[in-house]
């Protein structure tokens, strides 16, 4: 009985030193993961990188600490941690191939957070929509059309696709395609054109403005007006420009066509 009172102090005195040590690692492993969470953070203001970028990396940071902790205080009780470790990287990859979708939306996600191709109120044109970004998540973004939907794109589909930021400038170029009568007189139209060009409301002057006879079409000679506006009046003066080129037209005598085919007759059959 003496024998077997001793064994168990012995035991319970052995690992009692580990239990403390283990107790006091541990500690130490959450003074230092609360630590480079914050210092994470700082240097992520530092950087200017997104709210939701710099709490991911930071919350990151902190649980790669404490298992590294935890992993190593198996170690002290004798555990073997590299079969430990071993089950859970086979652990993480299993949870990973079965989240592989959601992993590529997060990726991607970060990566849009970190270079920031667009940020939140531009309006981008991507895979096959066009709005104006309400909110950049980790998994998705969320855009507002010019109609008012709501659509929610995965960010896998958006970091993988060719981005349109329509907004990133402060001066975008309108143009008005136009077709006119052959029989027109070139010059006559190119003058025509460069008054109305002139004439638009709301255009930069600054900027100049251009008449281009583009290509011989079809049914008519194809001409291009392009002038310079401030991005958020692009659309305002898109109208007015379009108005003018029109009204100018009109008061030149100088029709716009149609498309037309001519067929002929073998009078003969």
């Amino acid at each position: 009985m003496e024998a077997a009172v001793a064994t168990i102090k012995t035991i319970v005195a052995a690992y009692a030193l580990k239990v403390i040590g283990a107790l006091l690692f541990l500690f130490a492993a959450f003074m230092v993961a609360n630590w480079a969470r914050r210092m994470v953070e700082k240097m992520a203001k530092t950087k200017d990188l997104d709210l939701t970028v710099s709490r991911f990396l930071a919350s990151m940071t902190r649980w790669a600490i404490l298992l590294l902790a935890f992993i190593a205080t198996l170690g002290i009780f004798g555990v073997e941690t590299t079969s430990f470790a071993a089950a859970l990287a086979g652990a993480g990859l299993a949870i990973g191939l079965a989240f592989q979708g959601s992993l590529s939306n997060l990726a991607s996600g970060i990566m849009l957070l970190v270079f920031r191709p667009f940020k939140v109120g531009d309006v981008i044109s991507v895979g096959g929509q066009t709005g104006k970004v309400d909110a950049i998540n980790l998994f998705t973004t969320t855009m507002d059309t010019p109609d008012n939907r709501r659509i929610i794109i995965p960010n896998g589909g958006i970091f993988g696709s060719t981005i349109e930021n329509l907004t990133h400038h402060d001066v975008r170029r309108v143009d008005v395609a136009v077709g006119v009568d052959y029989t027109a007189d070139m010059d006559k139209t190119r003058e025509v054109l460069e008054q109305a060009a002139q004439a638009v409301p709301g255009r930069l002057e600054d900027n100049g403005f251009q008449v281009i006879l583009l290509s011989l079409g079809d049914s008519a000679l194809d001409w291009q007006v392009r002038v310079w506006a401030k991005t958020e009046d692009y659309w305002d003066v898109l109208d007015a420009a379009t108005r003018e080129v029109k009204k100018a037209l009109d008061a030149a005598s100088i029709g716009i066509p149609f498309p037309q085919m001519d067929v002929h007759l073998d009078k003969n059959n």
